[in-house]
Parts: structure tokens; sequence; C-alpha cells
């Protein structure tokens, strides 16, 4: 059952999501966690668990770079509080 979200993804981080997206270059982590943030733009749409995982190990990692730190952040900030 899909909950509702309240919080939505920021038009800086939707800015950089988009960025990412388009740079040829930026990994496959960069790549998910960028589509995943450009979804919960203006929606109320929640975070699955599957993304959730992935944005958990990226925060705790430090091979990432603060940008793809910044996309975890914000995905994880829009999962379902009851997992």
């Amino acid at each position: 059952m899909a909950g509702r979200n309240t919080k939505q993804t920021s038009a800086d981080v939707a800015a950089l999501a988009a960025r990412l997206l388009n740079n040829s270059s930026a990994s496959s982590v960069q790549r998910s966690l960028a589509a995943a943030a450009l979804s919960q733009s203006k929606t109320a749409k929640q975070t699955g668990a599957a993304m959730e995982d992935l944005a958990s190990k990226v925060l705790k990692s430090e091979k990432y770079s603060e940008e793809t730190k910044t996309l975890a952040g914000s995905v994880l900030a829009q999962s379902n509080r009851r997992r």
C-alpha cells in the first residue's frame, strides 16, 4: 500500500537530478537516485524500499560525491516512515 508523501523534491535538487540525468558520465547510482528524485518532484509519490536501501548505503559510504549524497538525502527524506 503506497502512502501519501507530503514532502517533495526541492527545485534545487530537481535541477541537480535533471543535470545528472543529462550527463553521459553520470554513474548508474547517480542516475537511479536522480530519476527517483525527479519522480517525486511536484507529486505525492513515496520512495520504494529498494531505493531507500540504495540511498541509505550511499549516505553511509565515503566513496560517493556530495552531489550523489544530496540526491540520496532527498530520496530518503521522502521514504515510508513505517518501514
